[in-house]
């Protein structure tokens, strides 16, 4: 197959089958008649399970990783279990803060619609910001430091 074929039978694009081919991921050999890549069915195989194990979260290097341990004849399998559920728990701590992100800006709109809009007059910039009071927590860092 060649990197057109190869990305139609993946549901890609030629692009991503070059850059994929670039970092390594794909082995292509040459065409000797036209120096073209030529790729093969497992070549396939691999793309697809790139481009899984990416959506899934996985890193460039981290699908390098899993790949060189299959192609070690060592299964992967453990690795790819301890990195999804660091990464799990990443982004579970990710989606609480930005949900607690999402409650104090809900609370500073619903505060801020019944103020008047002010001009910075050499001591203030924005009174929106400025008169905001976190009811959930005390004296940032930032204050305690300045």
């Amino acid at each position: 197959m060649k990197v057109n074929e190869l990305a139609k039978a993946a549901g890609t694009s030629p692009d991503t089958v070059r850059f994929y081919t670039r970092e390594g991921l794909l082995a292509p050999s040459r065409d000797p008649a036209n120096n073209y890549h030529q790729f093969t069915a497992q070549d396939l195989r691999r793309l697809r399970f790139a481009r899984k194990a990416r959506q899934l979260g996985f890193s460039l290097p981290e699908v390098k990783d899993i790949l060189a341990q299959a192609d070690d004849h060592h299964s992967p399998c453990p690795m790819v279990r301890e990195v999804f559920e660091q990464r799990l728990r990443s982004v579970e701590q990710q989606l609480a803060e930005l949900s607690q992100l999402r409650d104090r800006m809900r609370a500073a709109l619903t505060t801020w619609q019944a103020m008047p809009d002010g001009t910075p007059d050499g001591h203030t910039i924005c009174q929106l910001i400025e008169h905001w009071e976190d009811p959930d927590s005390g004296p940032s860092q930032e204050e305690h430091h300045g």
